[in-house]
């Protein structure tokens, strides 16, 4: 079984490729993501729709500064081209995400995809 650093070495390479049902493979079924400018999107069909609206959207890349993992618990701080910087904390269970939370600026986004 992966562990979280593997986990999460794989979701970067899946986000980074705009493939939504790919990240969806590695959340539960009944997953929570909670992207803390954004809200809570539950389930696993509801975070590839996520995925795959903001894929279609926006212009996204995530440069890995560091993973970590404590326990069942990754944690990745990354950054983009542009500049922005966030963080995201994974609870792995059973070799998947069952919870995720992300920390970043949604006003520096908005302006970096608006080209502000």
């Amino acid at each position: 079984m992966m562990q979280p650093k593997e986990i999460l070495g794989r979701w970067v390479e899946l986000f980074n490729q705009y493939d939504a049902d790919g990240l969806a493979a590695l959340y539960t079924e009944d997953c929570i993501n909670h992207q803390t400018p954004n809200g809570i999107v539950q389930g696993r069909e509801a975070i590839r729709a996520m995925f795959r609206s903001e894929f279609e959207q926006f212009e996204m890349v995530c440069i890995v500064e560091n993973i970590f993992q404590d326990g069942n618990v990754g944690m990745l701080e990354w950054k983009d081209p542009k500049g922005l910087r966030g963080c995201g904390f994974f609870w792995i269970e059973n070799g998947q995400i069952a919870y995720q939370r992300g920390y970043w600026d949604k006003l520096s986004f908005m302006n970096q995809q608006s080209g502000a």
